[in-house]
């Protein structure tokens, strides 16, 4: 057992979403691991998941995201 734990300080004004605890907290109280942020506002981090939604969208139809299957020398679909 440690005999010191490290503990994360947070600065005040830094906003986190905790996706452990499902909670907005100022300054980073949990591990990064579990953790979206750092956010300007309180507001902001509430939004946390549905920021993240929105991404997730905006990449899944962004192009540049995907492979193509062009079938050329190297690429994962080319098994000739």
């Amino acid at each position: 057992m440690a005999l010191f734990k490290k503990r994360t300080v947070g600065k005040p004004g830094e906003w986190y979403y905790c996706l452990e605890h499902q909670k907005v907290e100022e300054g980073p109280e949990c591990p990064a691991k579990d953790r979206f942020g750092p956010y300007a506002s309180r507001e902001e981090a509430a939004h946390a998941m549905e920021t993240a939604r929105e991404r997730n969208l905006e990449w899944e139809g962004d192009p540049r995201w995907h492979d193509k299957s062009s079938g050329t020398p190297g690429s994962p679909d080319d098994e000739d």
